[in-house]
């Protein structure tokens, strides 16, 4: 370890637990920021509210914003089709919504069991 190593371990050492936190979080964007990695998707979903009224074209990028660990690429073909419902079958846009809600949280288990 360096002196530089030392000092800063010896300054996070003396914040508190929330402030070791926000160190690390800006050592992180600092870190994504020069290009040096990617951020990593959250394991676990992020909640995104569904709003009362909303197309299933936007139900499809909430979802996707609330499980960006999905690859979608795998899921193309099923939310094309759901789509379809709705936009040339006229199935309601509450039930695809429903349904693309399952097919998104089934995904997720899927992935979820191919961690462990």
């Amino acid at each position: 370890m360096d002196r530089f190593e030392k000092r800063l371990l010896a300054v996070v050492r003396d914040l508190p637990d929330d402030g070791r936190e926000q160190v690390l979080a800006f050592a992180e964007f600092l870190h994504v920021r020069q290009g040096a990695l990617q951020p990593l998707a959250p394991s676990e979903p992020v909640p995104i509210p569904r709003p009362e009224e909303e197309s299933v074209v936007r139900a499809i990028k909430r979802l996707a914003a609330s499980y960006p660990m999905l690859d979608r690429g795998k899921m193309l073909n099923e939310t094309s089709t759901l789509m379809a419902q709705s936009v040339i079958g006229g199935r309601p846009n509450a039930e695809v919504i429903d349904d693309l809600e399952a097919l998104f949280r089934t995904h997720f288990e899927a992935y979820r069991a191919s961690k462990t």
